[in-house]
């Protein structure tokens, strides 16, 4: 990861005073990754997009090839389409966003809470060791919130993207980064190169 946020704070500078908190999540990340855990993402508006964005790189190949295991090549050589199959299947992170269940997310928004809707899904999808990634400008977005705090009591792993503050978000995070800003464009605008280099040093570690 030490090669990727160098790369990082070359474009970003002004991210300088991340790097330790960048390494620390990535670290998290790639750990439970290798121990065969999944990873929840959360976040609304433009995070929402970026919880989309994040789970598009890790899902399939970002910038390397991921050809997927010999092993499994040969399995699917029985079939009819299997050299089809296994010509284009990838090998993946898996990840999974929670913005984009909109039939769970209308009908428990309807009859429970909408601001608990994510939390249900970490309850519903998480087990002890998986992530959950949390994005919130300003760390206070309820609906993130208490989805770190189901995270934190079923024993998952809690990584913020935040701003300056922090808010109460980063007190149920195990590693949160704080982009020193607090206007939402200029802390999205950091949030994206940040998961970009999560996403490439995750590959890099896994299928390079």
């Amino acid at each position: 990861m030490q090669k990727w946020t160098q790369d990082l704070l070359i474009s970003y500078p002004d991210l300088s005073d991340c790097a330790a908190d960048i390494e620390q999540a990535y670290r998290i990340m790639a750990e439970q990754f290798h121990k065969g855990h999944k990873l929840l993402v959360c976040g609304n508006g433009g995070s929402a997009a970026d919880c989309e964005h994040i789970v598009g790189e890790l899902m399939k190949s970002f910038t390397m090839r991921r050809a997927i295991p010999e092993s499994l090549k040969i399995g699917l050589q029985s079939e009819s389409d299997g050299s089809y199959i296994a010509e284009h299947l990838q090998q993946a992170l898996p990840a999974i966003s929670l913005v984009s269940q909109s039939g769970l997310y209308t009908a428990f928004s309807n009859d429970v809470q909408p601001d608990l809707v994510f939390a249900q899904q970490v309850y519903g999808y998480g087990q002890p060791g998986d992530m959950l990634l949390g994005l919130s400008t300003s760390g206070n977005s309820r609906n993130v919130v208490y989805a770190c705090e189901v995270a934190k009591a079923l024993g998952l792993h809690t990584i913020g993207l935040t701003g300056k503050q922090g808010g109460q978000m980063a007190r149920y995070c195990d590693a949160v980064v704080r982009v020193p800003y607090e206007s939402t464009a200029q802390v999205q605008e950091r949030h994206l190169p940040i998961y970009h280099a999560f996403c490439l040093a995750l590959e890099e570690e896994f299928f390079g």
